[in-house]
Formats: C-alpha cells, structure tokens, sequence
C-alpha cells in the first residue's frame, strides 16, 4: 500500500477539500473546516476526554510531555475507538496531502486544555528549520469546545510558513504580533494549519474549559512525535484498517 492507496480507501481521492480552503492553506498556512464533528461524536469525544483526565491523573500527556497549566493527554490512538475517526477523516486527510503534498503519516495523536488564567505560548513553528521550498508537518485542532477570542484559542501569523522561524525574526516570541489571527470557531469545527505557521495557544480568560485534539502529522521520511510502531496495542491494531495502518505506520504485515 502506498499514500495515495491509503487516501482512496478512506475517502479522500475525492477530494472534498474546496478551492478556498485550499487557497486558504496555500496562502495563510491555515483554514477552518465546519461541522465537522457531529454532536453524537462530540459528547463521546467530551466523554472519553474526562474519562482519560481522571483515570490517569498525574501522569496524564507523560507519553510525549506535560505542560504546566495544562490538562494534557497523549498517545490517543489506544485510547478509545471513539478517536479512530479523527486520524482517519477523508477531508482532514485531503487537507494535510493538500499541504505535504507528498506521503505522510500521523506524527501524534494528543489533546490539551488550557486551565483558568493559563495557557500563553509564546509564538513558534512546529519544524525547527526556516523553509526549505517545501513543507515537512501539518498540525489539526479538533475543537471540543467553542473557541472564542476570551478562552485561549490559538494565534496564528498567515503566511509565515514561506520563512525564517520566528526566534530569527522576532524578539519577544510571547508578546503580542500585528499580524496575528485567532481561531474563532464553534465546537464541532476542525482547524487545520500548516505547522510551518508560526503559531501559539493563549490565555484562558474564562473559567470554563477549552479542550482540544491535536491531530499531527509529518512527510514519511520523518520520525513521528510518537513512535506508533513502538505504542500500537494488538487490540488496536486488530481494530483498524489497513489502510489507518498505514498511516500510523503501523502496517507490519
């Protein structure tokens, strides 16, 4: 099996991804997708979430990293059939090869919430390199919850995904940008951006919750965030698709 093998029998050889949100990508390095969780799948996602946070307590997010002021999770894959249609969604998928524009495969499937009073970042790419004449990663967020602009949604400058990292250009990474855009969206919706985008979480100035899933991905050639290989529990494994083996890169047959 091959990438474009793995996309058709998902679904994305149709390409449902329309000409402005390509443009979006092409352009700014980000685009949001609407209604993308239905609200059955949002309540199990919701469910699971919580469910994970209090089962795992402390050593919540450990497989990748912890992140003060933060509920973490990590590692999603094994962790409820409820999540195998993220990895997996033909549109999310059309997005990221849209993006790559070359085979790919998931990097890291985690989750992240911004307490009361935290969750500022300050402004970084997910590469370590300035471009390169092409694009490595490409990062999704699944909004469990609205994103308005006093809860901590993700900042992004557009069109920094054709230039240097930002510790090259600017000198205060935390403090404002006159560029930046926000992620705005209702619960449901899907942003997807390039992780070339310079780009941060921001202050949750609510008191209510702001979960999100990170789903990551990277160009083949390229180790994951977390190795799937070294994760993959049989019963998942035996769960899935050929194809959702693919792209985890879980496909030893």
């Amino acid at each position: 099996m091959d990438i474009k093998e793995a996309l058709k029998y998902l679904g994305a050889n149709i390409d449902p991804l329309d000409e402005n949100k390509k443009n979006d990508l092409d352009n700014k390095g980000f685009t949001i997708l609407s209604g993308i969780i239905n609200t059955q799948w949002l309540s199990k996602l919701r469910k699971q979430f919580e469910d994970l946070c209090d089962k795992e307590g402390a050593g919540a997010g450990l497989e990748v990293h912890q992140e003060l002021g933060t509920r973490r999770l990590a590692d999603l894959v094994n962790k409820g059939e409820v999540f195998d249609g993220i990895y997996t969604n033909p549109i999310l998928l059309s997005a990221i090869y849209h993006v790559i524009g070359r085979d790919f495969k998931l990097s890291s499937l985690n989750s992240r919430d911004a307490l009361p009073g935290e969750g500022h970042q300050g402004l970084h790419a997910d590469w370590s390199k300035d471009y390169d004449g092409r694009f490595h990663v490409c990062n999704s967020v699944w909004l469990l919850d609205d994103f308005t602009i006093d809860n901590g949604p993700t900042r992004l400058i557009p069109g920094t995904h054709r230039g240097q990292l930002p510790k090259n250009v600017i000198q205060d990474a935390i403090a404002p940008h006159p560029d930046e855009e926000y992620i705005v969206a209702p619960a449901g919706s899907v942003a997807v951006f390039n992780s070339h985008v310079w780009h941060g979480g921001t202050l949750n100035k609510t008191k209510g919750k702001r979960r999100v899933i990170h789903c990551y991905f990277t160009a083949r050639e390229h180790k994951q965030q977390l190795n799937q290989r070294d994760y993959i529990r049989y019963k998942t494994w035996k769960r899935i698709s050929k194809a959702a083996r693919y792209i985890l890169d879980v496909d030893l047959e």
